[in-house]
């Protein structure tokens, strides 16, 4: 099965040079490239041919692929997503039960060894029947669609690290993708949800060099997960000064104060929601006045109270990593 290039689709669907250009442009800035880089991107990435993508939802509330669906257009996302050939993703495909598998089977013998597998959800391990698509498991399903993967991104806390199944007590046995696969490159875009823009960076990443750019300890692109909340927050000059709201609705809220003694987990949580935001580029929950929650951290809704802080501010400069302790980086 032959795939057109990105660049005939592109052009088939009306999108100018000029468009094409911004995004490569934006993206390589979004993923810490030279500029030099931004025409290599662009040759390389229009000359791609379109991915298959095969989308595995396991133990997810809906919540990554509903991220993705309701960003704004046209937006990176769309222009990517638009544009690969996703062959399998049964929240919104139109077939369903075995018609839905058979798609499934054939997009990974027709693009054996060259497809990426995408996973958003956990996976139980305490009783294979907990979640289970067209009968069968989710830890079979996901062995079967990672034999012949190129690569796997998973999508969100629950893949990338349990997240909410995983809670305590964990009825399900849930464990992240990782846990199982173990022989295949993989990147994990935490997130509860993740931002749309990291999936899609990671993508054209992937379609420019053939390979996942530069992942922190935690397999997270360091793109995106090199920096804590925290380092690029509005509100961190209030921090330093010790200007905390002690209340929602006290006059330290209504002047922006710092979050921290409400709960904030921005000092010890990596992602780009303080750059990237959320509702084209609007806002991000600390904007919005409510503390981080972490959520983009392994067993994030274990670490006590999201209402309690941190720990006392007098331990803020003594702590290893002040100011954001960069993850060793490697390559995927």
């Amino acid at each position: 099965m032959s795939l057109p290039t990105l660049n005939a689709q592109l052009q088939a669907s009306g999108i100018s040079r000029r468009t094409f250009l911004k995004f490569c442009a934006t993206t390589a800035s979004l993923l810490a490239l030279p500029q030099s880089a931004v025409a290599d991107l662009a040759n390389a990435l229009g000359n791609a041919k379109r991915p298959s993508v095969v989308w595995l939802p396991f133990q997810e509330c809906t919540g990554c692929t509903e991220a993705i669906l309701r960003s704004h257009a046209p937006t990176l996302e769309s222009l990517i997503f638009d544009h690969i050939s996703l062959d399998y993703q049964h929240t919104i495909m139109a077939a369903a039960g075995e018609q839905a598998e058979e798609a499934r089977r054939a997009a990974m013998e027709a693009h054996k060894g060259q497809y990426l597998l995408l996973v958003d959800g956990s996976v139980p391990m305490g009783n294979p029947g907990y979640s289970t698509i067209s009968g069968m498991s989710n830890v079979d399903m996901l062995r079967e669609s990672a034999k012949e993967a190129a690569g796997i991104i998973a999508i969100g806390t629950c893949a990338s690290f349990g997240g909410i199944p995983k809670a305590n007590p964990n009825p399900t046995g849930a464990v992240a993708v990782s846990d199982i696969i173990t022989d295949k490159p993989i990147v994990n875009i935490s997130g509860c949800p993740p931002l749309p823009i990291a999936i899609t960076a990671v993508l054209v990443h992937y379609l420019t060099f053939k390979r996942f750019p530069d992942l922190d300890a935690l397999q997270r692109p360091l793109a995106f997960f090199g920096e804590t909340i925290h380092d690029r927050c509005y509100r961190r000059p209030f921090f330093e000064q010790r200007k905390f709201a002690k209340s929602f609705d006290d006059e330290g809220a209504k002047k922006g104060w710092c979050l921290f003694e409400l709960g904030c987990k921005g000092p010890e949580t990596f992602n780009a929601c303080a750059t990237v935001k959320w509702n084209q580029g609007t806002s991000f929950p600390i904007e919005s006045g409510h503390p981080c929650l972490g959520c983009s951290e392994p067993d994030f809704w274990d670490k006590g109270s999201f209402y309690q802080a941190l720990f006392p501010w007098e331990r803020y400069k003594s702590k290893p990593g002040k100011g954001g302790q960069k993850h060793a980086g490697k390559n995927a």
